[in-house]
C-alpha cells in the first residue's frame, strides 16, 4: 500500500508561506485530527523582502474561502482598494501620455469589435475610457463599492494594495489560532534525504528533525530545498526583460486627508520605471531598474525627484531608499519530488503588474485542490504542475514585455534594447504579427485560467497606441452594437462618480466600523 500524504511541511514565512498555509488548512480542515496537517517553518533570522504590496481581484475570494472578514483584512493590512494599473509616460514620455488597465472588462467584450467602433467614432479618447466606465472611476478617486455593499462584492471589480508584513502577519495569526497550522520559529540547518531521494526531513537548529510527506519551499530567492538542494536549474530571462534591481521607500502623506489614488500607478523613467502605490497611512513608491543601464545614484536621484513633487525637495532627500536587487528567471521546474517552490523560490520577474502575490495564490489553490493522495499520485500532480506553471510563467514573461515592445520612447538605449527584435520571445512576435490585422481574442490565448486574459491584451495594446488595421468586409462586425455599449459607458460613468465614496471616505468607514 502506497504512503498516504498527511503531512504538509512548509518552510519559510512571508505572503508566500503563510497564503499557501492557510488555502491548504482552510480547504483540508486541517485542525481535525484525521486531515491533512501543516507545519511551517520559519527562521528568526530571516525577514521577508515585503515589495509585493499589490494583489488581483482574485485575493478577494481566497480571503474569503480561508475564513478572513474583508474588515478585519483591511484595518490589520492597512490596505487600500485597487482598481487596476495607470500607466504614465510608457508611450512616448509626452505630459500626455497616460493610459488605464483597469481591472473590469471592456463593456460588450467579445461581442463585438469595439476597437473599429472606438477608431471609427472615438479617436481622440482613450481605449480605457471610451470601453470602461472604471477608468473614469480611477480618474475620479472613487472606492470600487459603498459602504452597504457587502463584504467581498463589488460595483466595479477590485483588488487591494497592503502592507505586506502586516498581510503576513494576519496571516500567520489566522492560521495558527484557527486553521490548525503548526507554527515552528527555528532556523533550518540541513536536510536528510530518503532512499528514494525524497526529502525525509529538516532538521532545525532547536527544535529538530521535522518530517513531511510534502515539503512545500518558500525560502524566498534562496530556494534552499528545491534550488540548493535539489539543484533544479534556475533560467535568467534578463536577456528578455532587463530590470534586476529596485529601490523602495515608504513615503508619508502631507496630511491624513489626501487622497488615496484607485490604482498602482506606473511612471516610466529613462531606464525602467516608478511604482506609486497609495495606503491609508503612507505611499509605497520604488523605482524598477537595469543595472546595466544606469546606475545606483542616477536611480535614487530621479527617485528623489518624482517624490518632491509631491512632498517638497526637503522631505523627499529626507527619505533614504532601501535597494533589492533579484535575477529575472524561474525555475526549470516548480515541483520535483515531494517538493514545490512557491513565490520567490519559484521565481520572480518584475513587479510590473503585480503578478507575484497571484502567482503565489495560483500556487497555493492548484497545490491545495491536487493535494497528492500518496506517493505514486504526486508525480502525475508534479507534472502537470510544472506544464501549467511554465506555460503562466511564459505568458507573464510575454504581457510584461509587451509594455516594452510598443513603446516609442527615445530618451535611452534602455528603450531602444527592449525594442530590439533579439529580446523579444518568438510567441510574443507571433502575436504582435496577428495582432495587426484582428484584435486580442480568447482564441489567442489557450488555458482556462489565463494569468492575463486577452482583455488585458487590448487595455494596454491601444492604450500605447498600436493600431490594428481591420478588413473592410470586417468593419461592420456590430458597430452599432458597439456604439450602444460606448454610450452605455458614458452615461454610467455619472452615475457611479456620484454614488461611490472616495477611497479615503469607504476606508474611514470601514474603520469606524
Amino acid at each position: 500500500m502506497m504512503h498516504a500524504i498527511k503531512e504538509v511541511t512548509i518552510v519559510g514565512g512571508g505572503a508566500a508561506g503563510w497564503l499557501t498555509a492557510a488555502v491548504i488548512a482552510a480547504e483540508h480542515i486541517s485542525h481535525l485530527r484525521d486531515s491533512i496537517h501543516v507545519t511551517l517553518i520559519e527562521s528568526p533570522e530571516v525577514s521577508s523582502i515585503g515589495v509585493g504590496e499589490g494583489t488581483w481581484p482574485s485575493m478577494r475570494s481566497t480571503l474569503e474561502k480561508i475564513g478572513i472578514s474583508e474588515s478585519e483584512f483591511m484595518l490589520c493590512c492597512d490596505a487600500s482598494f485597487k482598481q487596476g494599473s495607470k500607466f504614465v509616460a510608457w508611450k512616448n514620455g509626452h505630459h500626455t501620455d497616460s493610459y488605464y488597465h483597469p481591472f473590469m472588462a471592456p463593456q460588450g467584450y467579445g461581442q463585438a469589435n469595439l476597437h473599429h467602433a472606438w477608431q471609427e467614432y472615438h479617436p481622440d479618447d482613450t481605449f480605457a475610457h471610451i470601453t470602461c466606465v472604471q477608468a473614469s472611476i480611477c480618474d475620479a478617486g472613487r472606492a470600487p463599492k459603498q459602504l452597504g455593499t457587502p463584504q467581498y462584492a463589488a460595483v466595479t471589480n477590485y483588488g487591494y494594495h497592503l502592507d505586506a508584513a502586516k498581510f503576513a502577519k494576519l496571516l500567520m495569526q489566522h492560521c495558527t489560532a484557527k486553521l490548525g497550522v503548526k507554527h515552528i520559529v527555528d532556523h533550518m540547518t540541513d536536510i536528510i534525504s530518503a532512499e528514494n531521494g525524497d526529502i525525509a526531513q529538516i532538521c532545525t537548529r532547536k527544535s529538530g528533525k521535522i518530517s513531511g510527506d510534502l515539503f512545500i519551499d518558500c525560502t524566498g530567492m534562496s530556494s534552499l530545498l528545491l534550488g540548493k538542494h535539489f539543484n533544479i536549474p534556475f533560467i535568467e530571462k534578463r536577456h528578455i526583460l532587463f530590470n534586476d534591481t529596485a529601490m523602495a521607500l515608504h513615503v508619508p502623506y502631507e496630511d491624513d486627508n489626501i487622497q488615496i489614488a484607485s490604482t498602482t500607478l506606473s511612471t516610466a523613467q529613462t531606464c525602467g520605471w516608478i511604482w506609486d502605490i497609495g495606503l491609508p497611512s503612507r505611499r509605497g513608491v520604488g523605482y524598477t531598474y537595469s543595472s546595466s543601464h544606469t546606475c545606483d545614484q542616477q536611480v535614487q536621484d530621479d527617485l528623489i525627484t518624482y517624490i518632491a513633487k509631491s512632498i517638497g525637495q526637503k522631505r523627499a532627500e529626507q527619505l533614504s531608499p532601501r535597494k533589492i536587487s533579484f535575477t529575472p528567471g524561474h525555475r526549470e521546474k516548480f515541483w520535483h519530488r515531494n517538493c514545490v517552490a512557491v513565490g520567490m523560490a519559484s521565481g520572480f520577474i518584475e513587479p510590473l503588474e503585480a503578478s507575484a502575490l497571484a502567482l503565489i495564490e495560483l500556487s497555493a489553490s492548484m497545490i491545495s485542490e491536487h493535494l497528492p493522495v500518496n506517493r505514486e499520485q504526486m508525480e502525475i500532480t508534479a507534472k502537470r504542475y510544472n506544464e501549467r506553471f511554465r506555460y503562466r510563467w511564459s505568458r507573464v514573461i510575454d504581457f510584461l514585455k509587451l509594455h516594452y515592445v510598443i513603446s516609442e520612447r527615445q530618451d535611452s538605449q534602455y528603450w531602444h534594447d527592449n525594442r530590439d527584435q533579439q529580446t523579444i520571445t518568438a510567441s510574443l512576435k507571433e502575436q504582435l504579427a496577428l495582432w495587426k490585422y484582428q484584435p486580442p481574442n480568447r482564441h489567442d490565448l489557450m488555458q482556462n485560467e489565463e494569468i492575463f486574459p486577452s482583455a488585458s491584451y487590448q487595455y494596454v495594446l491601444y492604450g500605447m497606441g498600436f493600431n490594428t488595421h481591420i478588413s473592410k468586409a470586417k468593419m461592420s462586425d456590430k458597430v452599432e452594437f458597439a456604439r450602444q455599449c460606448f454610450g452605455e459607458v458614458s452615461q454610467n460613468k455619472a452615475k457611479y462618480i456620484e454614488g461611490l465614496p472616495s477611497n479615503r471616505d469607504l476606508i474611514k468607514a470601514i474603520k469606524q466600523g
